[in-house]
């Protein structure tokens, strides 16, 4: 990467008054120096605030793009679309409620862990079919039998059989 420096400034000049160094700056950057090699760079706010709203930008676009186009590893801010509930019902699965946050927290635990690379619409169906999984496991669990239970024989001869 190239950095753009306007200025060389020692660094026992810099430190004898960096704000007003800075404001001189023409581009914003000044390269402080030590026996003629840079040892930091200085950076205006002003510059640093046109850097990072840069870089949201690029993020943001980033982000769209990664729904997009690019597989992708699963990251803390992932999240499904706003109908994930209705593309689920599309793939054949049918989701009665919402996905809870501790569901997703946990579905992005796993995957980032794992480190595998997905695209957007991948990363939802893996969602889907693990609700779908999870939901059905817990549904099953409520329904089981009592192993506890030991029946009692009724003491009746059906009909057609011999009696005593």
């Amino acid at each position: 990467m190239k950095v753009l420096v306007s200025d060389n400034v020692s660094l026992d000049l810099f430190c004898k008054n960096p704000m007003q160094i800075l404001e001189k700056s023409n581009k914003g950057i000044i390269a402080v120096l030590k026996n003629n090699s840079p040892i930091f760079y200085a950076i205006t706010p002003h510059l640093l605030k046109k850097i990072f709203d840069l870089d949201h930008c690029l993020l943001q676009h980033d982000t769209i793009q990664q729904k997009i186009i690019k597989k992708f590893s699963m990251h803390p801010e992932w999240t499904p679309d706003k109908d994930f509930i209705r593309q689920a019902a599309l793939w054949g699965i049918m989701l009665t409620e919402e996905i809870s946050k501790s569901e997703l927290a946990s579905f992005i635990s796993y995957w980032q862990a794992e480190g595998c690379f997905f695209h957007h619409i991948q990363w939802q169906q893996k969602l889907a079919r693990s609700l779908q999984k999870s939901r059905s496991i817990i549904c099953m669990s409520q329904k089981k039998r009592d192993i506890t239970y030991i029946p009692t024989p009724d003491q009746t001869t059906p009909s057609g059989f011999r009696g005593k």
